[in-house]
């Protein structure tokens, strides 16, 4: 019995080494890692902050399609920050996801100030209480009453999130630096202000809450719905387009978008920026949004691509990034995780892009101490070894394009395959189309959102 106390005990202290080894190596890039905004935000790619936790690595498909930013000091407004993460796929996703990563908030921004002065519509969608939306429902869903005091600054946030996708979309759209016809990506993105969370989603990468129950134990809220061909309101949004939403023989579980006559792309999501082929068919680049009125109880909120959730379920995430010894490194811990949940659930699979962001609602000092006494001992799983990299993928260090997995349900995963299928798929869009446009179709959606 003694031995065996003893050989448990040296694991654990060699695991907790590889922990603090692995925050050393993060600390040391941080200060690469932070650039110059606008309006004085403050743009981290890599390393954490005081708030926040971020790390992404690449799988066993090619380059790192996935990638992240966050803005802090959001528009000039100390305390304000936004959170983004974005999983690219087709033969030029790394590259759309750079270039949305970089856009999206910068647009957002300049949005949200000319806002200030009522150049932004207030949206007409029906406004209701409450923190949980249909997950069935292709319209936007308020969550603040009119009555609420609150209620004019998230209508301006709403209204800021839709122009801001739509112009990135359409700016992408014109650019001939990026073959976006038969690749894009999603993109999860948060914006928070004090006890304001607002969500905006757009395929399907997730955004989860941590918030604390009775007995101090950690537990998951879902803040956005994994938008996929499978849910009944996109697949129907899309075959009225003329778009076929079906499954392949081998992958009966995962339904995909393909062409009306071609047997292309196979997208296996239902809204993505890009992916041009398909936004006369019903692919919309429009996000659902959500908002989540935070209470002392709420911890932290972690949004990551499918790489992780793919393996992983919502309680264990916010279980592991609880249970982490340092914020520092949370982020990273999740992904080894991830790739050790890859690795023994799936061996004969190709362990995906993982890319997280925890956005940590406290200070250290006011933060809930969990009572995770089962959980000590899983800040890294038996067995794993912790990788050592933790280098974001920059514009200059992308190479041969890789095909990410998708999840073939907005609940839960049931099988695993590239989004993109090469039956058909020409090289590049000039090979196909020329003068590429962007949908009336995502207009549409905005004005019945």
């Amino acid at each position: 019995m003694g031995a065996c106390c003893s050989t448990k005990m040296e694991k654990r202290e060699r695991f907790m080494e590889r922990e603090e080894e692995a925050a050393r190596e993060i600390v040391v890039e941080e200060e690469n890692d932070i650039r110059q905004g606008d309006h004085g935000s403050r743009v981290r790619l890599r390393g954490p902050s005081q708030f926040t936790s971020m790390f992404t690595e690449r799988g066993r498909k090619g380059v790192n399609q996935d990638t992240m930013t966050i803005w802090e000091g959001f528009g000039g407004e100390e305390g304000k920050i936004f959170c983004g993460v974005f999983d690219g796929h087709g033969p030029s996703g790394h590259k759309v996801a750079l270039h949305i990563r970089d856009l999206l908030p910068s647009k957002l921004c300049a949005v949200l100030n000319s806002s200030n002065n009522n150049d932004v519509e207030t949206p007409s969608a029906n406004e209701e209480d409450g923190d949980v939306y249909d997950p069935e429902s292709d319209y936007i869903v308020d969550t603040v009453s009119k009555d609420d005091p609150f209620f004019p600054t998230f209508s301006s946030w709403k209204s800021g999130f839709l122009k801001a996708y739509r112009e990135t979309d359409k700016e992408l759209s014109s650019d001939s630096n990026i073959d976006s016809f038969y690749s894009g990506t999603t993109a999860v993105t948060i914006l928070r202000q004090g006890e304001h969370l607002l969500i905006a989603n757009l395929g399907d990468s997730r955004a989860v809450l941590c918030s604390i129950d009775n007995r101090n134990q950690p537990f998951p809220v879902q803040l956005t719905v994994d938008l996929k061909p499978s849910i009944p309101s996109e697949a129907e949004r899309i075959k009225k387009r003329k778009g076929r939403v079906m499954a392949m023989e081998k992958e009966p579980n995962v339904s995909r978008v393909w062409m009306p006559e071609e047997n292309c792309p196979g997208l296996a999501m239902a809204r993505a920026f890009g992916d041009f082929c398909l936004k006369d068919y019903g692919l919309i680049s429009v996000p659902q949004v959500s908002y989540k009125k935070l209470t002392s109880k709420d911890e932290f909120v972690v949004i990551a691509t499918d790489g992780v959730w793919d393996v992983l379920s919502n309680r264990e995430v916010v279980k592991i990034v609880a249970s982490a010894r340092k914020r520092s490194i949370a982020a990273k811990i999740l992904v080894d995780h991830a790739i050790h949940a890859w690795r023994t659930k799936y061996p004969k699979s190709r362990i995906d892009d993982c890319a997280v962001i925890c956005l940590f609602l406290k200070p250290i000092s006011s933060s809930s101490s969990f009572s995770t006494e089962e959980n000590k001992d899983s800040s890294i799983p038996r067995g794993l070894k912790v990788s050592r990299s933790t280098k974001t993928t920059k514009s200059s260090e992308v190479s041969e394009p890789a095909m990410s997995p998708a999840s073939t349900n907005w609940s839960a995963v049931e099988g695993f395959s590239s989004l993109i299928t090469a039956v058909n798929l020409p090289r590049s869009a000039s090979d196909a189309i020329t003068g590429r446009k962007i949908s009336m179709e995502d207009e549409a959606q905005e004005k019945s959102d």
